[in-house]
């Protein structure tokens, strides 16, 4: 099978995507602001460092910012006490930055207290069109973001 061109019903279907996650996830940012006293931006760094330390070039790519965005961001969750830099063992130019306790308890608070629900139209989905969709959204997390 070959693979889709730009402008093509792939990028259709891909902007109706974004648009039911846009619209569906107001909400839950909101509730997560609120619940964590930080700016939504600031968790879903916390989020992104939660399995494993980055650098930040690789922050910046997983939460697709800029360099200074992500720097003024990790700074301010510096000052908060909720992540910290160290020197990356391999590479002497370059400074790791991981989540403390602090910061874990705090993703942990938002998993525990911020219900996360999928909207109408997915639950309304049968079980074979929710295996379906597994299915194709697996395939697509696996070939890459």
């Amino acid at each position: 099978m070959a693979p889709a061109r730009r402008g093509s019903e792939a990028d259709e279907l891909w902007q109706m995507m974004v648009g039911l996650v846009w619209e569906t996830r107001g909400e839950w940012r909101r509730k997560v602001s609120e619940v964590t006293g930080l700016p939504f931006s600031r968790t879903r760094v916390l989020r992104r460092l939660f399995d494993a330390p980055m650098t930040l070039t690789q922050l910046a790519e997983a939460t697709s910012s800029d360099a200074p965005a992500t720097t003024v961001a990790v700074n301010d969750l510096e000052h908060r006490g909720l992540v910290e830099r160290y020197p990356h063992p391999d590479n002497k130019r370059a400074k790791l930055v991981s989540v403390t306790p602090a910061g874990r308890q705090m993703i942990e608070l938002v998993r525990r207290t911020v219900r996360d629900d999928a909207p109408p139209g997915v639950n309304d989905l049968s079980k074979t069109d929710l295996a379906h969709l597994r299915r194709i959204l697996e395939r697509i997390d696996r070939t890459g973001r």
